[in-house]
């Protein structure tokens, strides 16, 4: 039993490939071609093949470019096609295929890492793996927090997964909140809402399944909000006063995290940010529909 897990353990790091992350893997050029590559591919869908106009864009290119040397960026979208992103970089005056200034992203392993080849790719591409299911503690997620502590950018999609409706913000994920939490720098928290890329890539419109292709002539619409402030030191100090309630453990959470919450706090405290961070996206979101109708 115990050798079917380690071999199970050796199989998925084999799959997923972390040490082709690293930025000095061979010099660093296998990174470089690839985002010169991806890069080019999202400014031709977005700025050639369609139309995309970015509300308050500035601010993004600002925190990405010129934020104060070691503060994490944590970027957080909606999630309307499989192309969100790249294509959301792909806007004029963007360093899209600036592979230093890119963003990290949590993308779905099977979807992803499926094989060495797409996660040898993907790795280039700065994509950390996350295992559905997994956990918001899976081991992935240290990578995602090791990015954080370097001072990096890092962008997810805290709804977890794609929907082309035209509807409110879904109730998001914890994993987002707990980096936030966990981050041994707190990192700035930048909400971006788009609309347009369903159009794009849309899930069931080529015999019921997505086009070959990205479809062209659409328009797209982002909008960058403004960073989400949040009082940690007051946050945590409320959750623990929550009562603590065994009947909903969970599989995998440390019982006392090294703030002293335990398992109630902790999800008290995830709950309670996450539906911040959905207020604030619900809104963006209905701006960018009311953009749209003008």
């Amino acid at each position: 039993m115990e050798a079917s897990a380690e071999a199970a353990a050796a199989a998925a790091a084999a799959r997923t490939l972390r040490w082709a992350g690293r930025a000095g893997h061979l010099g660093g050029v296998p990174r470089a071609v690839v985002f010169a590559a991806v890069g080019a591919f999202a400014k031709a869908c977005a700025s050639l093949l369609n139309t995309t106009t970015v509300h308050n864009a500035d601010a993004l290119l600002r925190l990405v470019s010129a934020r104060a040397p070691g503060t994490p960026l944590l970027t957080v979208s909606n999630h309307m096609s499989t192309l969100d992103d790249p294509l959301m970089w792909g806007f004029k005056g963007f360093p899209t295929s600036d592979a230093k200034l890119g963003r990290w992203v949590l993308t779905a392993e099977d979807i992803c890492f499926k094989n060495v080849v797409m996660s040898y790719m993907f790795r280039l591409g700065k994509c950390i793996p996350i295992t559905r299911g997994g956990g918001i503690y899976q081991e992935h997620m240290n990578e995602a927090l090791d990015v954080l502590r370097n001072g990096g950018w890092l962008h997810t999609f805290p709804e977890g997964k794609i929907a082309q409706e035209d509807q409110p913000i879904r109730r998001l994920k914890w994993g987002t909140a707990s980096l936030i939490v966990r981050a041994p720098i707190t990192p700035i928290v930048l909400p971006i809402v788009h609309s347009g890329f369903e159009k794009v890539m849309p899930e069931n419109s080529f015999f019921g399944r997505r086009p070959p292709v990205p479809l062209c002539s659409k328009k797209i619409d982002i909008i960058v909000g403004e960073p989400i402030e949040f009082d940690l030191p007051s946050l945590k100090q409320e959750a623990s006063t929550v009562p603590h309630d065994s009947s909903s453990e969970r599989k995998g959470w440390p019982a006392i995290t090294p703030d002293g919450l335990d398992e109630a706090a902790q999800r008290w405290l995830y709950q309670k940010m996450s539906d911040k961070v959905q207020s604030v996206m619900e809104r963006l979101r209905k701006t960018v529909t009311n953009l749209k109708q003008r």
